[in-house]
């Protein structure tokens, strides 16, 4: 890993971070480009378990996952963890076995356990001095000084703006690497925390196809002084109805030759996985096993 994700955020140019699933879309993502990347627990339970954002991912499904990107690529992972899934305890736990697996920043955010998609009707959120605990808890679990906690609160659509900034506040002082307000409802409110709190940490924010974002471009979001657009399921909303499209095809012509110009073949898939390398390593072992 050539640059750490904090030495990323030391730098003023708004960081632009994909969110990923499974190791084909963590390899997209690095080939494009990018600096780092998004483990979206939502994409992970829409692609991998086929359900809603509904806290439905458990922690050994996503060690898995993250486990299985970062045997493919080298770039920062900021690992989306949800609630910690569970007390104090439990998000210590899960810290240290997600750094394990490769993750380099933790997104931990205080919804009531199960949670559900930042975006949707009926959250709920846990007393701040509770998940203040889970804070503290998550940073001192941590072996390595490179890897961040950021944490989320999820109160501004539960219990309105000021508290979502008062419980900014109170997890800015547990010494937190980022701070996201999740859902902010006007530019007026993104405008305040910006000037609350952009000169003390980095902010984040969610640009998500479908949510309540009153902003829609990285641009916006660096005037703004956020330092991390999260683009967490764009992959996945541009996939659905491309697939829909040729699943239709396939079904009413039975064929995929006229749709070679909009597809890649078994070629392409082995040059962007780099097959020819692991066949040239293979046959360093032994030739007879190929």
């Amino acid at each position: 890993m050539s640059v750490s994700l904090k030495q990323l955020l030391q730098s003023e140019h708004l960081l632009k971070v994909p969110g990923i699933y499974d190791g084909l879309s963590a390899q997209l993502v690095q080939q494009a480009g990018f600096s780092a990347a998004f483990v979206s627990g939502a994409c992970v339970s829409f692609s991998r378990l086929g359900k809603p954002d509904l806290g439905l991912v458990d922690l050994a499904e996503l060690t898995l996952c993250v486990g299985q990107i970062r045997e493919v690529v080298n770039l920062p992972l900021i690992v989306d963890m949800d609630t910690g899934f569970g007390n104090a305890l439990n998000t210590q736990r899960s810290v240290k076995v997600l750094e394990r697996a490769g993750a380099q920043a933790l997104q931990i955010e205080d919804q009531l356990m199960p949670k559900r998609c930042g975006h949707m009707k009926g959250k709920q959120v846990i007393p701040a001095s509770e998940m203040v605990g889970k804070l503290k808890a998550a940073l001192d679990a941590r072996c390595s000084e490179e890897t961040l906690i950021f944490a989320r609160t999820d109160a501004l659509g539960v219990n309105g703006f000021e508290d979502a900034l008062e419980r900014a506040e109170q997890y800015l002082a547990t010494g937190v690497d980022a701070i996201f307000i999740e859902a902010p409802q006007t530019l007026a409110q993104m405008q305040q925390i910006s000037r609350q709190f952009a000169g003390r940490i980095p902010l984040i924010h969610n640009l998500v196809e479908g949510g309540n974002s009153p902003v829609h471009s990285g641009g916006q979001l660096a005037e703004l002084g956020y330092r991390i657009a999260l683009y967490p399921a764009a992959l996945l909303n541009s996939f659905i109805p491309r697939a829909e499209q040729l699943l239709a095809h396939i079904a009413h012509q039975g064929e995929t030759h006229s749709l070679k110009a909009e597809m890649i073949d078994l070629h392409g898939i082995n040059q962007r996985l780099r097959a020819d390398d692991f066949l040239q390593q293979a046959s360093r072992y032994s030739e007879g096993l190929l």
